[in-house]
């Protein structure tokens, strides 16, 4: 798939490619944290597309369907609503319909212009009757103000004149592509239309959420406002005006639709339309220009802090900022109830909006781009789903305020139904527990430990702790049944990844009890009194289990075994297979993928990732040339792990491929799936393999630390990273390396393994 223009700052689709359309909706997608949709058209399109508008925090629990219930199962799966759409526009001229299925297309274009979050659009429709119309569109969603989005939508006839009808609505009448029942999620509560403005409030089953969508508008006909005199109607779930428009040839005339998204999660459900239509006489008042420009300074002021710029390389400097640009628009870290949803605002798949890709990979970008603040929530959340998080494992016959926080979830509880990720990968509570360690490391927020993060540590040891079996046979603690970061591996006994962080966990918590105690023992007694915990005992128990964990490693290649029997399977690199078996969880059956030696991302490396301070250079390197060539990183969140890795062992060839596909990820397709929606949490990663990666940066004994390399393809790069009240930017090329700090006090940092102050 190569259809896309290479910009360093755009994303560009240059000729109408209807076999692309769902990946172009994908890409081309707006959201300002709140809400987002799809690049959807905004007149009718009866070609293929995926029609999605999406509102964070809004969800609908869906019920789970299996085809064998199993004790345990969640009772549903919770999905990422597809919300009322506001950005229709339908066009008739004469008797037929603007649908570019049914047109003739011509000079079509379609830019996202990153730097400033703006969808633009442009083409002209030769109609069956011959009939030409141009149409110019801009649209964007607020990030000056989250409940806005706003639309420019320009016609010109260039061979006719004659009156065009215009249909303006708000239309709830939605479902979701991956409804279990092919149920409508949403009922409605409240609509009205009259001359000018219309709405809809609808009301989520089963959750309550309200949502009220309402719109307005002024039309401009040469340079002269147009009044006309529209026509309101609706019906169910829909509210619409109509107005006919007297078009002249080459005479451009302007629609300029503005839309209110208001929630009951941030306004009193009785409040809601009288609210959202305020707010609509307000931004209609401000007018487009207006709005547009402050929606794009603040773009601009975003992307001062995050940015980072590539030289010589426009592929993977375009790679780079639409990854950033996806995330920065995904979460803006303003709501603690909100979290990072695996495809964002960009499609359905997956349901959810927390997975363990936040801790793992999206927490180290916040830490790094924005004021401590933002990560904090992130924390915040999962300390607010605790309870949740134990009554998760409680169903699973855990006991003693031991959590597993879920693998899916929306609110804490667990709505994952597949049996083999859903209570087997439970390497994610080891994530959390890192996430916890690692925001601490990089702002010394120590505080956090005292007030939120040691009752998460607890709970998730005691998991620790009830999770493992003691082995006679062994003489040490192991953990069985469990599917590990490799997702082409389940129910496998000892994956090496799992038992470590288990490990490290239990070890990372009895050294923050200590911490704690002396800090503010008061805080820790009534901690204790809260947990009922019995120090002494339990943490007698986890120092045992810690010291006695049970790591699977072969002696002879004196490697880490990804799990008890890997080496049982037949050893292929990955370089062996055939263009058509790619990619193989759409091309092979499930019981040849579990039985092949090929791994679905990092799992033994992900472990050496986190914890690299604990292991050598040389133990890093054998078991990353072991492993590697296995890998078919098939999951999003494999190359960005394995290429910072490759830069650290000086493999720079390869870590510059392993970036690329990281980066690319979705704009080349790589794994013939973004028409389902971008891969959000990954992108993160992204972002580290440039930082982590090719920056080398580290935080080691409370001091930044930069170990640099640069991409034979690359003439030079830069990026900017906050570290406790300072903003350093570091420049490298092939040449030279410079730091400068741009804000806050003196800085002493380790560079290329120089003390330096700054």
């Amino acid at each position: 798939m190569d259809y896309l223009k290479k910009h360093p700052w755009k994303i560009i689709e240059e000729g109408f490619h209807p076999q692309y359309q769902r990946v172009s909706e994908s890409l081309f997608s707006l959201g300002n944290g709140m809400m987002g949709h799809r690049a959807n058209f905004e007149e009718d399109y009866s070609g293929d597309t995926l029609k999605g508008s999406y509102i964070a925090g809004i969800y609908y629990p869906d019920k789970t369907k299996v085809g064998w219930w199993k004790n345990g199962y969640p009772e549903y799966f919770a999905k990422v609503l597809n919300a009322p759409n506001w950005i229709n526009i339908r066009c008739k001229v004469g008797e037929l319909y603007l649908d570019l299925a049914k047109c003739e297309v011509e000079d079509f274009c379609r830019v996202l212009d990153m730097q400033h979050g703006i969808l633009q659009r442009s083409f002209t429709a030769i109609f069956s009757d011959g009939k030409k119309l141009k149409v110019d569109t801009t649209r964007f969603c607020s990030i000056a103000d989250s409940e806005v989005g706003a639309i420019r939508y320009a016609i010109t006839p260039l061979n006719f004149s004659d009156d065009v009808v215009i249909t303006l609505g708000v239309d709830a009448n939605v479902f979701n592509q991956d409804a279990n029942y092919n149920e409508q999620f949403w009922n409605e509560i409240y609509r009205d239309a009259k001359p000018g403005t219309a709405l809809v409030t609808a009301e989520t089953k089963k959750t309550l959420f309200h949502v009220c969508t309402a719109m307005t508008f002024e039309i401009v006909s040469g340079d002269k406002l147009f009044a006309g005199n529209p026509k309101s109607g609706g019906q169910e779930l829909y509210a619409y005006n109509e107005i006919v428009l007297p078009l002249k040839k080459d005479v451009e005339t302007i629609i300029y639709k503005y839309a209110v998204i208001q929630t009951s999660l941030n306004h009193p459900k009785e409040k809601l339309h009288n609210s959202s239509e305020e707010k609509l006489s307000q931004i209609k008042e401000l007018g487009f220009d207006e709005l547009i420009e402050k929606h794009r300074q603040l773009w601009l002021k975003k992307w001062e802090s995050c940015d980072i710029v590539i030289d010589g390389d426009i592929g993977a400097q375009q790679g780079i900022r639409f990854n950033i640009f996806q995330l920065s628009q995904t979460y803006s870290g303003e709501d603690e109830r909100l979290n990072i949803g695996p495809k964002g605002f960009t499609g359905e798949k997956y349901g959810g909006s927390t997975y363990w890709d936040t801790e793992a990979y999206c927490i180290p970008f916040y830490l790094g781009t924005a004021i401590p603040k933002i990560a904090k929530s992130l924390l915040i959340y999962r300390y607010r789903h605790l309870e949740k998080a134990i009554e998760n494992a409680k169903k699973l016959g855990f006991r003693n305020g031991a959590a597993l926080f879920p693998m899916v979830t929306m609110n804490g509880e667990e709505c994952h139904n597949e049996w083999e990720i859903t209570f087997e990968e439970i390497h994610r509570n080891g994530a959390i527990a890192f996430a916890i360690f690692d925001y601490v490391r990089y702002t010394e927020d120590k505080d956090y430990l005292v007030t939120h993060g040691l009752e998460v540590l607890i709970a998730i040891s005691r998991f620790w702790c009830q999770r493992t079996s003691f082995s006679a046979n062994k003489q040490m603690y192991v953990i069985l049944g469990v599917t590990g970061p490799n997702e082409y591996e389940n129910n496998v006994n000892n994956n090496w990844y799992t038992n470590y962080i288990a490990q490290w966990t239990l070890k990372y918590t009895i050294e923050t009890i200590a911490f704690v105690k002396e800090t503010d023992n008061t805080k820790y007694e009534q901690l204790v009194k809260k947990l009922k915990f019995d120090e002494s005992a339990e943490t007698k128990l986890w120092a045992n289990v810690q010291k006695k964990m049970y790591l699977p490693s072969d002696k002879e290649r004196k490697i880490f075994l990804q799990q008890d029997s890997f080496l049982d399977k037949e050893l292929i690199k990955a370089e062996t297979l055939k263009p058509e078996d790619r990619p193989l969880n759409q091309k092979w059956s499930w019981d040849r993928i579990l039985r092949s030696c090929f791994i679905k991302q990092a799992d033994v490396l992900q472990g050496l990732f986190f914890f690299e301070d604990n292991f050598s250079i040389e133990d890093i390197k054998r078991n990353f040339d072991f492993y590697e060539p296995m890998t078919v990183h098939e999951s999003s969140l494999s190359p960005c792990v394995h290429s910072i890795l490759a830069a650290k062992l000086g493999y720079r060839d390869r870590a510059y491929e392993l970036y690329l596909r990281t980066s690319r990820l979705d704009l080349d397709n790589y794994n013939n799936d973004t028409e389902d929606g971008c891969h959000i949490t990954s992108m993160a990663g992204t972002w580290m393999s440039v930082v982590k990666g090719f920056g080398g940066m580290r935080i080691k004994n409370n001091m930044l630390h930069f170990n640099t390399s640069i991409p034979t393809q690359w003439e030079s790069y830069s990026f900017r990273v906050e570290f406790r009240g300072r903003v350093v930017e570091l420049k490298v090329s092939k040449s030279k390396v410079e730091i400068i700090r741009i804000h806050g006090d003196n800085i002493q940092i380790m560079l290329n393994g120089e003390a330096t102050t700054i």
